[in-house]
């Protein structure tokens, strides 16, 4: 009972950088299984052969994602606070200005919405980027290379995949207070 009535405080600064380092190490450990998965999926007639060391654009889908859903969890000014002080973050981690790493990671969130148009669906839309960004389409059976699109099956295993590179930033405001300072 006390569990609901008395939440861990976190400020908004160590919230930023648990997310961003957690986010990176999860796709630093995992992405080596992602390439298993699908260079070995079914729907392909060929190997895509991606590597475990073709991390990059992949991380830069689940930043872009997980980016885009900090607005769906918290209110309007403490999300603007934590997506500069992630893009902040994300500077020192890139060796990047912050404005520029702003642009790209806008510039991948566009991506994704725009190989999903017109769904507005974030997990969806981040495994589309990934079909694309990777060029898979190169891989499937003729029908649906023809059509330039991915295979519908493919794409729900992949969602699955990338679902667990997803922050449930629900579950932690459950357990954390999210204070500015």
């Amino acid at each position: 009972m006390f569990g609901t009535l008395f939440k861990r405080k976190v400020s908004e600064e160590k919230l930023v950088v648990y997310f961003i380092n957690s986010t990176i190490e999860m796709v630093d450990n995992g992405f080596g299984d992602v390439a298993e998965l699908i260079n070995q999926d079914p729907c392909f007639v060929e190997s895509p052969n991606i590597q475990p060391n073709q991390s990059d654009q992949f991380l830069l889908i689940v930043l872009a994602g997980n980016i885009k859903l900090i607005s769906n969890h918290f209110e309007s000014i403490q999300d603007r606070r934590i997506l500069n002080k992630a893009y902040n973050v994300l500077s020192h981690t890139f060796d990047l200005p912050a404005d520029e790493v702003q642009k790209l990671i806008s510039n991948y969130q566009s991506y994704i919405s725009k190989v999903n148009f017109p769904s507005k669906n974030t997990l969806y839309g981040m495994s589309k980027a990934v079909f694309y960004k990777y060029g898979l389409n190169d891989f499937q059976e003729p029908y649906f290379k023809n059509m330039k699109a991915p295979n519908p099956l493919f794409i729900k295993r992949l969602d699955s995949i990338i679902e667990k590179f997803i922050w449930d930033w629900t579950e932690f405001q459950e357990k954390y207070k999210i204070v500015e300072r």
